[in-house]
């Protein structure tokens, strides 16, 4: 496999969760808009893109292959965290 292919492959193998990430930013975004109006969208997409990305690699590790519909539940419930954590937690 060469370089090109190896960059498709990842792009391919990602592409769900960084979707799912955006979609699920904006909706938070959307929802809570008072309550975020002070937490930058990156912020957010960056913390909510790399919990997708890890659960989707950590599914490929522990099942052999992508598009396990555990990992789709655990990327669900990642991203979720990820957002209330980084969004709505109470800042001391």
């Amino acid at each position: 496999m060469g370089p090109l292919d190896f960059f498709w492959h990842l792009t391919n193998l990602l592409a769900v969760g960084l979707l799912f990430a955006l979609v699920a930013t904006a909706g938070t975004k959307l929802i809570w808009r008072r309550a975020l109006a002070a937490v930058a969208w990156r912020r957010l997409l960056l913390a909510s893109g790399g919990a997708a990305a890890g659960v989707t690699l950590a599914g490929l590790v522990v099942f052999g292959r992508d598009g396990r519909m555990a990992t789709y539940a655990l990327m669900v419930l990642a991203v979720a965290a990820a957002l209330g954590w980084t969004g709505l937690r109470r800042r001391a």
